[in-house]
Formats: structure tokens, C-alpha cells, sequence
């Protein structure tokens, strides 16, 4: 099994990937345990002194102004864990709980935090034990960490709550770490704290949106290509000579895909009527524009997630110098913008689609298929309802679309007056990722149905090697009315497997 070794100095996006999907083991490295005891040390002198110092020895948030004696401080790290797991709502999916755990425990290793080596242990023990936190759906504001959702999982560390072990069934904590041989945490001094403090959720499921987004627009390249085919269009808008007087790389890049996949096609630049196509429409001339705007938001979104990624977000933290300070770097602004931007941008790529999709089921509008591309229009309604679902997907996308950070609702008597709502940012990005593979999976369903009712025309061999792919995938071509939601599901699945990109890079090479 893959190990993944955690430092100091921060961890990889496929760090992440392959701990909270593809289950790798977890590892501290030397350096990270010798950190983490040299920040323990100055935990421990400051709390020796009786001058108070915030997480060390004082309360939390509007609570901050009371100095805790030595022999409650036990109780402090406790209690702030306890109260705080206070989550509602849904179960968290596991591969958000396995990154948002993994991510805590990265920013621990930074040896900014002041958390004990046995502390960290228990964290990676826990990941490597296939046990999962029960988190919730609501609880966090993305200011002071994700607080809520962070403190049910160090409320599993503690041996308390409810967890789901490997075997998927979930029971209370403590049975669980008996079973594997993990002995619960005895927090100390400024421990319940830092596990509490971080952006963990949001960069986690940025991290795993990053990767899912990077498949979906190549994937939309390929659909926009089946679609500009089947639609008799022109690929010399697709020319890298006009795409590079508007040097936008992601508009290049999306191009360039689109050209790779029609090179060879027998059905581009014909007309029913044989007069030349002009123009296209809009959906299926400006596609590389709309998604190259897209890709440009995505490589934005990737640099602010790899500082996140080589950051040690914690309040207070541990200065090389041993200084403990206050700071605000737990404020979760700079993921959550780019959460909400991803957003707008899958919705404008979904929109795009289904306007390609519903031109080609239009026949005033598709240059010759039939209506819907039925079998026997009329007594057939072909897939004039595949695109009313698509249009309900659109629509909510364009809903999800609203940006949540631009929200804010002060909590802790006005101690925490702005807060990112980056949390809320992410949750809904899943959503819309998901949703904007149905949406992709729609358009390839229908792209590949009417290019194969092109009679006469060959499609491009990349075109040709992704029909055959979808039906080798249980994806039906076409022919009679029959129950659409099984093609439909068998085509979303093979969209977010990357089915359409790997069977068109058969032919192609690696799209970009």
C-alpha cells in the first residue's frame, strides 16, 4: 500500500488525494517528530509561568479574558473539543472526514502548533486504522477553523462520539480504537485547541474539486467536440493562430484539445443543403472561450491551494524564534473565494453544454436529425426529457452559483464579527461538481447518438474511439424509446471515471 510521510513543510495535493480516496498509509517523518517536541517544550515553559497566554492557559474566543489554573487546563482542552463537536445535519462524505483529518495532521507536523508526538501518532494510528469521525453537514463558519467538523474528529482522537470503521458499520468511538489497539488522547495544554484551528474541510474538498474539475473540462472539450461534429459545424475556429491574438492559455489549451479530437472527421464544415457554414452559434463557436475561462479559474484556484497546502494555520502558533502569537491565518477567505469562483465557473460550463445538447435535439435548429433524435418522432419522444433534466441541473447550478463568502454572520459575542463561510463555499462546489458531470454526461450521451445518425459521414477517429468506449460502457445508441435512466447513470459514471478522455487520448495522445 502507498505511504505517504509527513514532514514539516507542508504536503501535495496527491498527498491528499491518496489519503482520503485511495486509502494510503500515514507516516511522520523524523524531522516532523523532533519539531513537534521542540514546540511541546515551549507549550510546556509557558504553561509553567503565571503570566497567562491564550490557548496555553486562558479560555477560547469571548472566553479569553479568564486565566485557567494548572489543574483545570486538562479540563479546558476537553471541554473546548466536547462543546464544539456540535455538528447537525447529513454525514460528511469519508473521503472529506480522511482529508480533513489528514490535513489537521499536517499542519500538527509543522511543529507550529505546540501539540505533543504522541498526539500525532494517534491521528495517523486513526487514518491507518480506516476509522472515520461521524461529521456533520453543519457547523462551521470558516473563520477560526473549521471548528465544528474538526472537533468531532478530535472527539474520536479522545475515544469519544461515533466513528465508522473500516467495515462501513458505525459504533461509538472507543470500541472502535480498542479494537485496533489505540489508546484515547489525554489532552493537555493548548492540544484541544490546535486540533480545532485550521481551514482542513474547505482546502480538502478544494484539493478534491481540483482534481475532479481538471477531468470534467477535459471531458467537456471532448462533448463539445462530438457535438460540433454531429452539428455539421466548422473547426476553423478552432485554429491555433486565432486563439493566439487572445493569448488566454486555458482558451488555447481547450482549443487545442477540440482540434485533437475532430482531427479527421468526415462530417465538419458540411451543410445540409450543401452551402458552406459561415458561423456557428455561439455554444459551439465560443466553447474553447467558456472553458479556457474556466481552466484559467482552476489554475488560480491550484496556487491558492497549494500555499494552503504549505501552510500551518493554527491560533496561537509557535515562531521559529519561540514566540507564541495570536494571529488571524485560520480566516478561510482566500479558499473560500476560489471555492465560490469554481463554482461560477462549472455553472457557465454547464450552460454552455445544455445549450449545445438542446440544439441538437432542436431540428429547426440541428441541420438535419431528427427531432430529438427519435427513432420515430412522435410516437418516439427520443431524449426530449434527458434535456429537461439536464435544464434542472443547469438551474440549480446557477443557484449554487451564488457566492457564499460574500456572507458573513458574527458569532462568539461578536469576537469572530467576519467570518469566510468557506465551509459553506466547499459543500455546495461538491454539489456542483457533481452535478455538472450529469450535465457532461447528458451532452455525451446525445453527441454520440447524433453523430451516429449521421449516415454517410465519418466521424473523427477520436470521435469514433469515445462512441465506441460509451457503448462498451452500457451506454445505448440509437433506436426506440426505451427506459433512459440507466444510459443516463451508466453515462454519468463513465464521465466521472474519465471514460470520454481516456478514449479519446487512445487516439489523440494526452489532452491538455
Amino acid at each position: 500500500m502507498h505511504t505517504v510521510v509527513v514532514g514539516t513543510s507542508g504536503v501535495t495535493a496527491s498527498d491528499v488525494l491518496a489519503v482520503a480516496r485511495g486509502g494510503a498509509r500515514v507516516e511522520l517523518s523524523g524531522e516532523a517528530v523532533a519539531a513537534l517536541a521542540a514546540a511541546r517544550e515551549v507549550v510546556e515553559a509557558l504553561a509553567a509561568k503565571p503570566e497567562p497566554v491564550y490557548g496555553v492557559s486562558t479560555g477560547f474566543g469571548a472566553l479569553a479574558t479568564r486565566h485557567i489554573s494548572p489543574e483545570l487546563r486538562a479540563t479546558l482542552q476537553r471541554n473546548i473539543v466536547r462543546s464544539h463537536a456540535a455538528g447537525m445535519g447529513a454525514r460528511v462524505e469519508r473521503e472529506v472526514v480522511r482529508a480533513l483529518m489528514f490535513l489537521r495532521l499536517k499542519t500538527v507536523c509543522s511543529g507550529r502548533t505546540g501539540v505533543r508526538p504522541e498526539v500525532a501518532r494517534t491521528m495517523a494510528d486513526v487514518l491507518n486504522a480506516g476509522i472515520t469521525p461521524v461529521v456533520h453537514e453543519y457547523g462551521s463558519l470558516g473563520c477560526s477553523g473549521d471548528l465544528a467538523p474538526l472537533s468531532h474528529c478530535a472527539l474520536t482522537l479522545m475515544g469519544e462520539g461515533d466513528a465508522e470503521g473500516p467495515d462501513g458499520v458505525v459504533r461509538p468511538a472507543g470500541e472502535l480504537l480498542a479494537e485496533h489497539g489505540i489508546a484515547p488522547v489525554e489532552l493537555r495544554e493548548k492540544e484541544g485547541l490546535a486540533l480545532l484551528n485550521g481551514t482542513d474541510g474547505m482546502l480538502g474538498m478544494l484539493v478534491m474539486a481540483l482534481a475532479d474539475l481538471d477531468t470534467l473540462y477535459k471531458t467537456a472539450d471532448v462533448t463539445a467536440a462530438l457535438s460540433l461534429e454531429a452539428l455539421l459545424g466548422t473547426e476553423k475556429v478552432l485554429a491555433p493562430e486565432l486563439h493566439a491574438i487572445r493569448p488566454h492559455p486555458g482558451q488555447g489549451a481547450a482549443a487545442a484539445n477540440m482540434l485533437a479530437v475532430l482531427k479527421g472527421s468526415g462530417l465538419t464544415g458540411h451543410h445540409q443543403d450543401g452551402a458552406p457554414r459561415v458561423q456557428d452559434a455561439y455554444s459551439v463557436r465560443c466553447a474553447p472561450q467558456v472553458a479556457g475561462a474556466g481552466r484559467d479559474t482552476l489554475a488560480h484556484a491550484r496556487l491558492v491551494a497549494e500555499r494552503e497546502l504549505a501552510s500551518a494555520v493554527d491560533n496561537p502558533v509557535i515562531l521559529p524564534d519561540g514566540r507564541v502569537e495570536s494571529n488571524g491565518n485560520f480566516h478561510g477567505a482566500p479558499v473560500a473565494y476560489v471555492l465560490d469562483f469554481l463554482a461560477i465557473a462549472a455553472a457557465d460550463l454547464a450552460s454552455i453544454a445544455e445549450r449545445r445538447t438542446d440544439r441538437l435535439l432542436d431540428k429547426n435548429r440541428s441541420h438535419g436529425l431528427p427531432p430529438f433524435l427519435a427513432d420515430d418522432a412522435g410516437v418516439d419522444s427520443g431524449l426530449m426529457i434527458a434535456q429537461y433534466t439536464q435544464a434542472a441541473l443547469v438551474s440549480e447550478m446557477k443557484r449554487l452559483a451564488v457566492p457564499a463568502s460574500a456572507d458573513s454572520i458574527p458569532s462568539s459575542a461578536m469576537q469572530e464579527d467576519h467570518v469566510s463561510m468557506g465551509w459553506s463555499a466547499a459543500r455546495k462546489l461538491r454539489t456542483a461538481v457533481g452535478n455538472l458531470a450529469r450535465v457532461l454526461a447528458v451532452e455525451l450521451y446525445a453527441a454520440t447518438r447524433a453523430v451516429e445518425l449521421r449516415a454517410g459521414l465519418d466521424p473523427a477517429p477520436a470521435s469514433r474511439a469515445v462512441i465506441d468506449a460509451v457503448r462498451a460502457a452500457g451506454v445505448g445508441g440509437p433506436g426506440p424509446d426505451r427506459f433512459l435512466a440507466p444510459d443516463l447513470a451508466a453515462a454519468d459514471t463513465f464521465v466521472r471515471a474519465g471514460g470520454a478522455v481516456a478514449a479519446a487520448e487512445t487516439v489523440t495522445g494526452p489532452l491538455l
